[in-house]
């Protein structure tokens, strides 16, 4: 399958962590990556190539630091945009049915704080729920997160690595069409799912 990365940072340049993400997957065969603050600097999207992109990929992920419970500013935006009624949804609006999609999130606190009870009083998927109902609007099949937590507490990039080195699994098992949907569906987060696959980590990626 091939594998659309939408990845949205404004400030990549201080990424703790999604800086070392993307360097892990932007050689990965079947992958497209696209910095959309890189690409559309002054939002002035390109909604007919955006669409173009979206109709070629059978997997779209959008990757972003979880900011105020929600994404960075540009995927709100390029969501507005792109997705339109007679094209994503509604009346002859299929030209995302069948399509997988799911989110590639890093967050501040740890793990324990995305809980029923917890500090943040939900759950991740339970918070992404408005891309869950998206997904479901354009007909599109909505998987858990890939979640990286507790970003702050990562010292410097060997603590990343790991992380980034299941992200890259994660994608390329995408591409190889290894991914149990059906059982992926019904988790809370991707992350489990990276245990049961080969390593892949490509020609000396991540290595010392």
């Amino acid at each position: 399958m091939k594998v659309l990365v939408l990845f949205a940072h404004p400030v990549l340049e201080r990424s703790r962590v999604n800086a070392v993400l993307v360097d892990a997957i932007r050689d990965l065969p079947g992958v497209t990556l696209r910095d959309l603050y890189e690409e559309y600097p002054t939002f002035a999207i390109d909604v007919a190539r955006e669409k173009t992109l979206l109709s070629a990929h059978d997997v779209i992920v959008f990757q972003h630091p979880f900011y105020w419970y929600s994404t960075p500013a540009i995927l709100k935006e390029w969501q507005d945009l792109v997705l339109e009624h007679g094209w994503a949804y509604g009346e002859n609006g299929t030209a995302l049915h069948g399509k997988i999609t799911f989110n590639a999130v890093t967050t501040g606190g740890p793990a324990s704080a995305y809980q029923r009870g917890g500090y943040n009083r939900f759950t991740m998927r339970e918070l992404l729920a408005p891309y869950d109902q998206t997904a479901n609007l354009c007909g599109m099949r909505y998987l858990p997160p890939f979640c990286v937590h507790a970003s702050l507490l990562l010292d410097d990039e060997r603590d990343v690595m790991p992380h980034a080195r299941a992200y890259r699994r994660l994608l390329a098992a995408f591409v190889a069409d290894n991914i149990d949907v059906a059982r992926a569906a019904n988790l809370d987060t991707l992350n489990p799912v990276v245990d049961d696959l080969p390593e892949d980590d490509g020609p000396g990626w991540g290595r010392e």
